[in-house]
């Protein structure tokens, strides 16, 4: 075989190998850009509370929603709040398993309008992990958050007056095996 097509070839599957490769990291990569920007309404995680406030108050509203096919009932304490930029929030989110049987979920999240994304920070919330309810078991799950006071800076939230905090149950499967075994 000549050098050209020997080249050709070996370029076609270092090509082929980079976009597989490429492929496989769009999510991950795709999901840390969201994480860290507040893009599509990914809201941020905060290790504490502002340390100013806003000088305007904002509505934040919730919307929540259980997948098909989870047996869950799932509801705010409370449909809105108004509070000022800067102020931290506790808000109970109550949970009922409907079914006969232990149940796994997670909840998936986004606010509204999407540019308020980076500005939406939890500082504890259910939504970091998978929740387990036994049958008919109730609970009672909180998110503490707070807006960040800069969005009055920013020309693209400096007039937002109402934000929605939207959360989906889904289900999770149960391990087969404890996790501590596997």
């Amino acid at each position: 075989m000549s050098k050209a097509p020997r080249n050709t070839a070996i370029l076609v599957a270092v090509f082929v190998s980079v976009m597989v490769g490429m492929a496989y990291a769009a999510v991950p990569l795709y999901k840390a850009f969201c994480k860290a920007t507040g893009y599509n309404g990914t809201t941020q995680v905060a290790a504490a509370a502002a340390k100013t406030l806003g000088s305007r108050e904002v509505t934040v509203r919730f919307d929540t929603n259980v997948a098909p096919g989870l047996a869950w009932t799932f509801e705010s304490e409370v449909p809105a709040i108004t509070l000022v930029p800067g102020k931290t929030a506790t808000v109970f989110f109550k949970v009922k398993n409907l079914s006969d049987k232990e149940v796994l979920a997670t909840a998936a999240y986004n606010v509204s309008p999407d540019q308020m994304g980076s500005y939406f920070d939890k500082i504890s919330c259910f939504c970091f992990s998978e929740q387990k309810l036994g049958p008919h078991e109730t609970a009672d799950y909180p998110v503490v958050f707070f807006l960040d006071p800069a969005m009055e800076k920013d020309e693209m939230t400096k007039s937002v007056e109402s934000v929605t905090l939207s959360y989906t149950f889904f289900a999770s499967k149960l391990p087969t095996k404890p996790l501590a075994l596997k």
